[in-house]
């Protein structure tokens, strides 16, 4: 095992750092607390080249792996931008991977271009109302007529949709009770948003306001044919390609919120002195940090050997999974110790680690629950029986 430091792996943590400094806590502050979406940011990372890093070079991208998205990812997280940076280009940069691997060559040469200049931005429609986890139960449908789809149903927790041009939908094609398997018969399509046809409402949310997730009404909205990922039917076994690269990357948000959270800890607890000396002095504040730090630390090895097995093209259900669950608990338990030590002004918006606190602790719901991680984990690893 090699734990050097990559130097080109350095290069673009010092690049992304380098846009990161131009936006500081108080643009995150106003983003978050006027519910806007950090379009300078945006503009700032699709120039920088970063939104297309994963994106293939003849397509006008970077060419590179989960493992650098996950770097990107990470550092702008660290930056104090936290998930709020995160959601504005996670998608963006990573989230097209089944147009890569399954769209038509006419799909690839139309839409990855600008998803790589971050002209093309795209949401992501899966959850609904009712089926939630239950994705085989979805009921959003879409009939095919003529030389296109006619799509009808409801989405919700759709990031991004007011924002974005498209959005990859996941739709059933077939009906389920027609199907040999009930994840069978779910198609994937490229869709509009912003037409008649939609209807985009944004939910009332604790946290990450600076990019809106939101309820999204489908009645009848046409989608060419042109514009299906792969081949109908097979939406479902597209959606879980991408299943492990997101645990990644999410993972390592994860990590970049627990790096910033315990920066700013550390800084306040070295500044701030009560009974005469400063309050990091008192182990009962620095055991708990130096603790946050450890499990960080640990996390951060699952999350690159989870990268390391995607890219080589390795089985790595367990590890994504695994570093999904502990990144996430890691990065949460830094942002809580940091509003420990903060005290009362740990409350103040002026201190930042009210954001990281409500953010991280999102982490731990989605993309998805940590109870589900634990089912895949007793169940594919250990052999259990399956519990649902």
């Amino acid at each position: 095992m090699d734990f050097a430091a990559d130097e080109d792996h350095r290069a673009i943590r010092e690049g992304v750092r380098a846009v990161c400094k131009d936006f500081d806590d108080a643009y995150w502050r106003a983003c978050d607390a006027e519910h806007r979406f950090p379009w300078d940011f945006y503009k700032a990372m699709a120039a920088g080249g970063w939104l297309g890093i994963a994106v293939p070079e003849e397509y006008g991208g970077g060419g590179r792996g989960i493992t650098e998205a996950s770097i990107v990812l990470e550092e702008v997280a660290a930056s104090g931008a936290a998930m709020n940076g995160c959601s504005a280009i996670h998608l963006s940069v990573f989230g097209m991977n089944p147009v890569v691997k399954y769209g038509s060559p006419q799909m690839r040469e139309t839409y990855l271009p600008r998803v790589a200049s971050g002209d093309l931005h795209v949401a992501f429609g899966v959850t609904e109302p009712d089926s939630g986890t239950d994705t085989a139960s979805l009921t959003t449908r879409a009939r095919l007529d003529g030389d296109h789809y006619v799509v009808r149903g409801q989405k919700v927790w759709t990031s991004k949709a007011q924002d974005c041009e498209k959005v990859l939908l996941l739709v059933r094609t077939t009906p389920i009770e027609q199907c040999a398997k009930r994840t069978d018969g779910l198609t994937l399509l490229l869709a509009d948003l912003q037409r008649p046809e939609v209807d985009i409402r944004p939910i009332p949310k604790a946290g990450r306001n600076a990019v809106a997730s939101c309820e999204v009404r489908y009645d009848d909205l046409p989608v060419p044919v042109a514009d299906r990922v792969g081949d109908e039917g097979m939406g479902f076994r597209y959606l879980l390609d991408g299943l492990n690269p997101e645990r990644i990357l999410i993972a390592a948000e994860a990590l970049g919120i627990g790096r910033v959270a315990i920066r700013r800890a550390v800084d306040y607890a070295n500044s701030r002195r009560v009974f005469g000396r400063p309050i990091g002095q008192n182990q009962g504040l620095a055991f708990p940090l130096a603790e946050a730090h450890m499990r960080l630390r640990a996390a951060e090895l699952i999350v690159r050997e989870a990268a390391w097995r995607y890219d080589q093209g390795l089985p790595c259900g367990e590890q994504a999974n695994t570093a999904k669950f502990l990144a996430s608990e890691a990065g949460h338990f830094a942002a809580d110790r940091a509003m420990q030590t903060h005290g009362g002004f740990g409350y103040a918006k002026e201190y930042d680690v009210d954001r990281y606190w409500v953010e991280s602790r999102l982490m731990k719901i989605a993309p998805i629950s940590q109870e589900m991680v634990l089912n895949y984990v007793a169940e594919h690893v250990l052999g259990l029986p399956r519990s649902y």
